[in-house]
């Protein structure tokens, strides 16, 4: 009887032993796709005023050179 119940006991640690299984998904390191934050948004908007601001002030210099070439 000892035997039986030793022989279980012996398979459950064979079982439990050797090498942990591979992970399941990738690490975050060897992926190529970028993750959305919350600060994307925001940077998109900072480079479209960035851009608007830069359009306007090209025009007003146009405007400028357009009035000092009439007043001479």
């Amino acid at each position: 009887m000892k035997q039986l119940a030793a022989l279980p006991c012996l398979l459950a640690l064979a079982a439990c032993s050797g090498k942990p299984p591979a992970p399941v998904s990738a690490p975050a390191a060897a992926s190529t796709a970028r993750v959305a934050t919350p600060w994307d948004d925001m940077e998109k908007a900072k480079q479209r005023a960035a851009d608007v601001q830069k359009t306007v002030d090209e025009q007003a210099k146009k405007q400028q050179q357009q009035l000092d070439a009439a007043e001479q």
